[in-house]
């Protein structure tokens, strides 16, 4: 009886929500804080999210610092969506602005053509044709600029998170 309390192994479980293209790294992040992955789901909802699961051993040694790292690590990587996100938020506000007001002259010229101001059509209708093309091009060129800013700031991150997963491996062996 001696024998089979000492192979009892007590686990605590984690739940983690992520994008599909995150699960990786948090799958072999997590394994340098003494988290082994149990598997991993996505909802049926057709959302590019997943739900990976993890357990470890509720007796580890070094748990509070491991968790310590373990928060710097989730940090980081909510930090890192967060970049991701904004890649095209901008770009996103300036084409439906730009699409909008063009849309608000095609409306006026249609309101002039009504009206039976022909030229008056033809100057509202002219910006509002350019304000439907520009988006696109606009959209395009403010997101590749957005890439360039935050490609070295998620570089940062990343580097980030290979120094604390180290961190974390160091006290799983310690």
């Amino acid at each position: 009886m001696d024998e089979k309390e000492k192979d009892f192994v007590g686990f605590e479980y984690l739940e983690v929500s992520t994008k599909q293209r995150m699960e990786s790294l948090y799958v072999d992040s997590y394994a340098n804080f003494g988290w082994e992955f149990e598997g991993s789901s996505t909802p049926s909802d057709g959302s590019d999210c997943v739900t990976v699961r993890f357990k470890r051993d509720r007796k580890l040694r070094n748990k509070a610092e491991l968790s310590r790292l373990q928060r710097q690590f989730e940090a980081c990587a909510r930090e890192i969506e967060t970049l991701e996100r904004s890649r095209t938020t901008i770009a996103s506000i300036a084409a439906f602005s730009i699409g909008l007001v063009g849309t608000a002259f095609l409306g006026g010229a249609v309101f002039a053509y009504l009206g039976g101001v022909l030229p008056l059509m033809v100057i509202l209708a002219i910006p509002g044709f350019i304000g439907w093309i520009t988006p696109y091009f606009c959209y395009q060129k403010l997101r590749t600029s957005r890439e360039r800013q935050i490609a070295p700031l998620i570089e940062q991150k990343n580097d980030e998170i290979y120094q604390v997963c180290e961190q974390g491996c160091r006290l799983m062996h310690a």
